[in-house]
């Protein structure tokens, strides 16, 4: 699971320099944590390659109350719900980090090795004339695993395109393991015997 993620300054320029020819068509200037709701920076298709525009994260429940922020990658061509967004608008989320809890609440963060800018795989959808994405999530891989069973489809540089733009790559992409990434703790083990 994906429930909230961070950016920073830097991270525009970086993804500037890895997607050719990527037109920006709102300055967003979010930095820092972004919650479901909240409006954030994706890369979506455009009519000459990919575009970024500001989305809200999540969609809107059936029943009227609570978002939808992530779906199975593993299942997400059978859900009615968000059939047709993956099959059509397939999206980019990037990002510096995303956060996870363990059981009793500690909370790690997770970065590309090197902090390079992570990306992660998406879809969206228009609601109420405004575009609202959700993240794909799959099986944690090993960096992951210990503190949740679930982690955001983390994209390669070189599947942007591919994973926005390309059907059959897609598919590919929604069942392969994302590449190992950094953790850090926000909080410091003690040892009783140092």
């Amino acid at each position: 699971m994906c429930g909230r993620y961070y950016t920073d300054r830097n991270m525009r320029a970086e993804t500037e320099k890895l997607v050719h020819h990527l037109k920006w068509s709102t300055e967003t200037k979010r930095t820092g944590d972004i919650l479901p709701s909240r409006p954030a920076a994706v890369l979506r298709g455009g009519e000459n390659g990919l575009v970024a525009e500001e989305m809200l994260w999540g969609f809107p429940r059936f029943e009227g109350n609570g978002l939808i922020i992530n779906a199975r990658a593993e299942t997400a061509l059978e859900r009615r719900t968000f059939r047709e967004s993956v099959r059509r608008r397939r999206c980019v989320i990037p990002a510096r980090g995303f956060y996870e809890w363990n059981a009793v609440r500690e909370k790690f963060s997770y970065e590309r090795r090197g902090g390079a800018v992570l990306f992660m795989a998406g879809f969206y959808q228009m609601y109420q004339g405004r575009n609202r994405f959700v993240i794909l999530t799959t099986e944690a891989n090993a960096s992951v695993r210990d503190v949740h069973d679930r982690m955001p489809l983390v994209l390669e540089p070189e599947e942007l395109e591919s994973w926005v733009l390309d059907d059959l790559a897609a598919e590919g992409i929604l069942r392969r393991v994302p590449a190992l990434l950094r953790v850090h703790a926000d909080y410091e083990q003690m040892s009783l015997f140092e």
